[in-house]
């Protein structure tokens, strides 16, 4: 199938999607800044290049996004209808990596959390993400996963947890 634009606007487009700073991202360090939290950005010296590194904590947080890293239950963890074939590969490689990041970092000693762009949609959420978090860095936990699902109705239409709800599943203590 052609694409409906040319080759030079199909560049600037994808040149636009951004992999750091992105709004999520931004708001959550905003919200961990506010609560005394300091960090490193995307150091080169860790592992898979987190997107926030606490040291004094030994724990990393990777803000990912719903579609590009495959929430599993996330309605914006959608694919699209054209060349499936290559999007699937494409997110299976991402999930692979994220997979052995992860795995890599543990086995390392580091703490990882891994934040939902879904949990970080509208202000009340990003506080109570970076509530979770504050909790989740003072305790001895080694992984922490926030992000919100959809879960069947009887209608059989997806709905939101709770707009305020998040997904919690903590690791090993």
């Amino acid at each position: 199938m052609t694409d409906i634009v040319d080759q030079q606007t199909r560049s600037r487009m994808m040149a636009g999607i951004k992999g750091k700073n992105t709004k999520p991202e931004l708001a959550l360090r905003r919200a961990l800044h506010a609560r005394g939290f300091r960090y490193r950005l995307h150091s080169k010296n860790v592992h898979g290049r987190p997107d926030l590194v606490l040291p004094k904590h030994r724990a990393v947080i990777f803000v990912h996004g719903c579609f590009w890293h495959r929430h599993e239950g996330c309605r914006y963890a959608t694919t699209p209808a054209t060349r499936v074939a290559f999007w699937q590969a494409k997110f299976d490689a991402n999930v692979a990596r994220d997979s052995t990041v992860r795995d890599a970092l543990l086995a390392a000693g580091w703490r990882v959390a891994t934040i939902w762009e879904c949990a970080l949609r509208k202000p009340e959420k990003v506080a109570a993400a970076a509530d979770q978090l504050s909790t989740w860095l003072f305790s001895e936990t080694e992984t922490l996963e926030l992000g919100e699902r959809e879960v069947s109705s009887p209608t059989g239409k997806g709905e939101d947890v709770s707009s305020c709800s998040l997904l919690v599943q903590p690791g090993r203590a």
